[in-house]
């Protein structure tokens, strides 16, 4: 069964603004843990340390910013979230670190907008 070539597009855009978001997370001093870590109970984008700080992060592409900061839904953020925890419980050696959930938002011709805090666990 041949793929929608819109859903192609869709994910490669989306691939893309996940290197570009890790990359400038790298050049503000963040390590990558993990990328696109998937489980039976959600996904996250990048998983990135810097210091004591373990941060889960939601990246989104779209024509503006503002777009893309409005896309962070509800079911995105608990999706991350759930995911967070099965990491968190997965992999004892960062079980000492804080947390927190970022984005950050990719648009054509701007800088990547990295808002820390983005959403928080409830």
């Amino acid at each position: 069964m041949a793929k929608n070539p819109k859903r192609i597009k869709a994910q490669r855009s989306g691939h893309i603004a996940e290197w570009v978001a890790c990359g400038w997370l790298m050049m503000k001093g963040y390590r990558l843990i993990a990328r696109r870590y998937k489980t039976k109970r959600g996904e996250i984008d990048l998983i990135m340390r810097r210091g004591r700080t373990l941060v889960f992060i939601e990246v989104k592409a779209r024509r503006r910013h503002d777009d893309a900061a409005y896309s962070i839904h509800s079911t995105n953020q608990q999706r991350v979230m759930r995911a967070a925890e099965w990491f968190i419980q997965a992999h004892p050696l960062y079980q000492h670190c804080d947390f927190r959930f970022d984005a950050v938002l990719i648009s054509c011709y701007y800088l990547p907008h990295h808002l820390r805090h983005a959403f928080s666990y409830s």
